[in-house]
């Protein structure tokens, strides 16, 4: 009896095609396979696709040489949502795709900071950072036009709880900006101490305001 064994064939191509589909091919082939541990995920594929081989494509090997597969995993690996609030729009796009996620619908709102992202959402809810979500989700976007379209003047926070503050600042279509906690014995833990832009100024909507808070130190 005649067979082909130890001769050299050339390993087909085996990206997007189904489990069933690729190990039909590789009988075919004379070639052997294993499934690999590791799977990957791909939304664009079915599930148990095969997404990457090894030895790879076109590569020549010995009739019965065992090909390593990687398959599309059933269910999205679940993955810990970035912090984009605040970040231009245009460093948006890099960061979503490194992570495996994609950019959703865009709706730009009355604010002073241009293509800068105020909110992130997922299926229509606010998302905070290390909010769990699928890999390959769509995340929308809620983005300031530079055109904080009304004047209006800053609050006063001097003496109010941080808690209540923030509330007073988001009430008042502004945005909480950065938040420094200072050493002090004059005043309980938590209480303003100081802000900017300060009191009564006239500013445009969505401006960000800076708060001095008194620290706990226990």
């Amino acid at each position: 009896m005649y067979t082909n064994h130890g001769e050299s064939v050339s390993v087909p191509d085996l990206s997007g095609y189904t489990y069933d589909e690729g190990v039909e091919i590789l009988d075919r082939a004379g070639l052997q396979y294993e499934v690999s541990l590791d799977s990957g995920f791909n939304t664009d594929l079915k599930t148990f696709a095969i997404l990457k081989q090894i030895p790879e494509a076109n590569a020549q090997v010995k009739s019965g040489k065992t090909i390593y597969l990687t398959l599309n995993a059933k269910n999205a690996p679940m993955l810990k949502m970035p912090n984009l609030v605040n970040t231009p729009l245009k460093n948006v796009q890099e960061i979503l795709a490194n992570m495996g996620l994609e950019r959703g619908d865009i709706v730009y709102v009355p604010d002073i900071g241009i293509n800068v992202v105020l909110e992130q959402k997922y299926r229509g809810v606010n998302v905070s950072e290390g909010f769990e979500i699928p890999k390959g989700a769509r995340i929308d976007l809620v983005v300031g036009d530079g055109l904080g379209n009304q004047i209006l003047a800053v609050p006063d926070l001097k003496g109010m709880d941080e808690v209540d503050a923030e509330f007073m600042i988001l009430g008042s279509s502004l945005r909480v900006g950065n938040k420094y906690y200072l050493d002090t014995d004059s005043v309980a833990a938590g209480q303003v101490l100081r802000q900017t832009p300060p009191a009564a100024m006239q500013v445009k909507t969505g401006e960000l305001i800076d708060l001095w808070i008194a620290k706990d130190n226990l």
